[in-house]
């Protein structure tokens, strides 16, 4: 491809979404652990969650979730197939190869990408550089993690906030005018904040045949210091993409973050100054769904947005990593979750 036949502008044509069919209430999970509904609602804004059953892995809540977004954009053909997540399949190979095996989607190039609950920022980014560059015509890009495959159900901590899901949607090339166009990305990290977000063992830093502690092989978070550092990345690198776009954010018609804690999505909204009618809420449903959290709550949302509407994105996870972006929403064929 040519620069003279390179699109101005990576844009939405599909979006899809999927929770296992397993419904977890705050009730049940006080069943388990010193909790109750109450404290859950009003510290969280958690309602319930989805558990993956057993036997599913990431790659099939990833799958489900890839067959809607094709089907929402028509069934396009695709030659990039991305997959954020932190709950891969196996260590060893990449999931994305296995869903796009099972989507039908031929030698499509397709890889995994590693950034916890910012990586559908981060793969969004990936995919619409690829796209704009030339280097790819399609992309499929999908959010999907399985916590409860990491998460200590005994710890009230972190077993309280987390669902399994997948959200997907389909980028490809067009007209930075036309619905759907994909505006201004902004990502950051911080490395010396590592041991905030992490699963202590299991990697080549504390391999499994080293395991003393069972509990490592688990995933831990300093709630206390990820609530305030996910308020100001989230809240700085908004204010950076939305310059980069040209955007103020009167131009903001809503606002969807990582949906980690209804707490804090209040907060960065309210350091925006972005009113709370426009923030998108979805964990009250699923919980803290990781990198799946924000395409979930896009195609949860799919009905209420707009063609031409204006959204913000954004999200802060483990690493630490952040990111933004701005886009108008697309003229799709909607699917439900």
């Amino acid at each position: 491809m040519s620069s003279r036949d390179r699109p101005g502008a990576a844009v939405l044509r599909g979006v899809g979404g999927y929770l296992p069919p397993r419904v977890v209430s705050n009730d049940d999970l006080a069943a388990l652990v010193d909790t109750s509904d109450e404290w859950i609602r009003t510290r969280t804004g958690i309602r319930e969650r989805r558990f993956a059953d057993e036997g599913c892995a990431t790659s099939d809540l990833a799958v489900e979730a890839g067959r809607r977004a094709l089907a929402s954009a028509g069934e396009p053909a695709v030659d990039l197939v991305v997959v954020a997540t932190s709950t891969p399949d196996r260590s060893c190979p990449a999931t994305a190869p296995l869903v796009a095996s099972r989507l039908g989607l031929g030698a499509a190039a397709a890889f995994d990408l590693a950034a916890v609950c910012s990586g559908f920022v981060y793969a969004l980014a990936q995919a619409s550089a690829a796209v704009l560059a030339g280097l790819h015509r399609r992309a499929l890009v999908i959010g999907a993690d399985q916590f409860t495959s990491i998460v200590d159900p005994r710890d009230r901590a972190t077993s309280i906030l987390f669902g399994d899901g997948a959200g997907a949607v389909v980028v490809d090339g067009g007209d930075p005018d036309e619905a759907g166009s994909l505006g201004a990305f902004h990502l950051g990290s911080d490395g010396s904040a590592h041991d905030l977000i992490t699963v202590p063992a299991g990697g080549s830093r504390v391999p499994h045949r080293e395991v003393v502690d069972a509990s490592d092989a688990y995933f831990r978070m300093d709630g206390r210091s990820v609530f305030g550092a996910a308020v100001a990345a989230m809240s700085s690198s908004s204010r950076r993409a939305l310059a980069l776009s040209g955007w103020s954010v009167e131009d903001v018609d809503w606002f969807v973050a990582h949906q980690a804690n209804e707490r804090i999505l209040r907060l960065v909204a309210h350091s925006l100054g972005i009113a709370s009618e426009k923030v998108v809420i979805h964990l009250d449903r699923a919980g803290n769904t990781s990198a799946a959290s924000i395409p979930l709550a896009l195609a949860a949302y799919a009905r209420t947005f707009a063609p031409h509407e204006r959204i913000l994105l954004t999200a802060f996870g483990g690493g630490t990593t952040w990111g933004a972006a701005t886009a108008t929403w697309p003229r799709l064929v909607v699917q439900d979750l």
